[in-house]
């Protein structure tokens, strides 16, 4: 059986109660170079992890709904991506991939080249919980091969097929963004890469060493708001370190591997979770697994 991680297991205490609505199509890449694969970019946008296998893809023909394609079983943490796709290596090898465990190979309907839907149900009831429908006219007129090219969703605050929410992902990035967040999102308020954790370990024994976790944060944008939440691996949170605090440009956040109220936490697994706010109510979530060893003061 293969081994998932820390933050995975963690994560699958925090899976919904099956038939909440929660995935969103995020990006699409329905016309692949010769000799790829075709790619969907799922999006959960709730604060609870939800279960891929209690949702299928369904085939749009002939004006109805056809076939359906069940998903595989697969955790989607809480504001992550998961990317679908019947040859998870083509993906691998042809974009910029910075989590390879959100490559979940599964059957894809076809996309064509001319036009489509993408259709998001849940297994339970059929119920569709996310739909787009795509043209080749969305990609930018720049472009003189759409090949390899995939769509990207500006914004999950707008409904899916709302004018002008999609757009040909930035030749920056490979021209796709299988599993992280989207080049032409309207949404993405700082780099994961902007917090900086001193360890994956917090030890607050008094010892003079990983006694503090320091978070270290450098962001363009000086007007965000943050709140910072530790939560144990049911899911409970244990520790509020700031919340509704203007982050400015950079800055330092410490953990000293407490609970609230500095009372001393059970040696185990931990989740940091970092939730940034823009002026426009705009939102964005970075999670860290941190262990903390217990010890006397």
């Amino acid at each position: 059986m293969k081994k998932m991680s820390i933050l995975t297991l963690m994560l699958l205490q925090l899976v919904v109660a099956s038939g909440q609505t929660g995935l969103m199509v995020s990006e699409l890449m329905y016309q692949p170079r010769s000799g790829e694969a075709e790619y969907v970019e799922l999006y959960n946008g709730m604060d609870a992890a939800v279960q891929l296998g209690d949702y299928e893809v369904v085939r749009w023909l002939n004006d109805t709904l056809g076939q359906h394609y069940p998903l595989p079983a697969h955790v989607v943490g809480p504001h992550e991506y998961v990317v679908l796709t019947r040859d998870a290596g083509s993906v691998m090898s042809a974009y910029v991939v910075k989590y390879a465990s959100r490559i979940v190979e599964c059957t894809l309907p076809p996309y064509p080249n001319a036009g489509g839907s993408v259709i998001i149900c849940r297994a339970a009831d059929g119920v569709i919980v996310d739909r787009f429908d795509y043209l080749p006219s969305m990609h930018s007129r720049l472009l003189r091969n759409k090949a390899g090219v995939s769509l990207e969703r500006r914004s999950f605050a707008r409904p899916a097929n709302a004018a002008g929410n999609w757009f040909s992902a930035s030749s920056t990035c490979g021209y796709g963004t299988p599993g992280y967040e989207n080049s032409q999102s309207t949404e993405t308020l700082a780099e994961e890469r902007s917090f900086v954790f001193s360890s994956s370990v917090v030890s607050p024994d008094g010892d003079g060493y990983q006694d503090l976790l320091e978070i270290d944060y450098e962001v363009e944008n000086g007007e965000l708001m943050g709140r910072v939440e530790v939560f144990d691996a049911q899911g409970v949170r244990v520790r509020t370190l700031i919340d509704g605090f203007l982050l400015g440009t950079h800055g330092t956040i410490v953990w000293d591997g407490l609970a609230d109220g500095d009372r001393v936490l059970p040696q185990g697994h931990y989740v940091v979770q970092i939730i940034l706010y823009g002026l426009e109510g705009t939102q964005q979530v970075v999670r860290r697994a941190v262990a903390c060893l217990t010890g006397s003061r």
